[in-house]
């Protein structure tokens, strides 16, 4: 196996879902483990240390969320990705609360997975070279390799998906940055108009960054484009 192989693992238990999923992330170059209960998925990622995780919210033992808290455990930074079959927004922001860093509602395209995947290690492999490794937002200390925001005597982690879109909008200088943007190079997905995937994020990381997050002051919406980020008040 070269050494630059990434490895995904998937928990599932459906095996037609999984026999998917591996052709398809094998072909592109990515290598495959999979569980399909929640201890075994657990076990796999202590053991395995993988890159990524796809994870289903429905398993046989355990759920979920309680699947991706303890994965949270074992590594905080690891990019995981929930497949869920439920469309109610609740549960997508529940499973953002358990730990997860981005969502996708069954019946799912492989092919969207599969651009996910690769916008994950697109922005991984580019490093923090373009901006520093801390950014100071108002009050907040946030820094990007350890993925800990620090804010009002509080820390939080941030996700890699927070983390990357932080990135961009510092990379962009305060200028505004367009969701479609966003969505193409962070989570390598095409625009919809349906798609709340990036205004599901700023509340977010308004919640950790923001000291009023309903008045936010730094993670500025452009109200019919997309988003700009403030650093300092006024």
């Amino acid at each position: 196996m070269s050494p630059s192989k990434k490895t995904i693992l998937v928990v599932d238990d459906e095996p037609n879902i999984v026999l998917g999923l591996r052709d398809a992330l094998e072909f592109e170059g990515f290598r495959v483990i999979a569980a399909t209960r929640g201890q075994e998925g657990i076990a796999l990622a202590r053991s395995e240390g993988p890159d990524a995780v796809i994870l289903d919210l429905t398993l046989p033992d355990l759920n979920g969320y309680a699947v991706c808290e303890q994965l949270r455990r074992i590594n905080a930074h690891v990019p995981i990705v929930m497949l869920t079959a439920r469309s109610q927004e609740t549960d997508k922001i529940r499973g953002l609360d358990s730990g997860a860093d981005d969502y996708v509602t069954k019946p799912f395209s492989v092919n969207e997975l599969i651009a996910r995947m690769r916008a994950i290690f697109r922005r991984a492999a580019r490093g923090a070279a373009s901006v520093p490794e801390t950014l100071t937002i108002g009050d907040a200390s946030v820094n990007l390799t350890s993925q800990r925001v620090t804010a009002r005597g509080k820390e939080h982690a941030l996700s890699f998906y927070e983390v990357e879109l932080l990135r961009m909008l510092a990379e962009n200088g305060g200028q505004p940055v367009s969701r479609d943007d966003i969505l193409a190079k962070v989570w390598g997905l095409e625009a919809a108009s349906t798609n709340r995937t990036v205004d599901n994020f700023i509340v977010k990381l308004r919640k950790k960054i923001e000291k009023s997050p309903d008045r936010p002051q730094h993670i500025l919406t452009v109200y019919g484009f997309g988003y700009k980020l403030a650093f300092a008040l006024g």
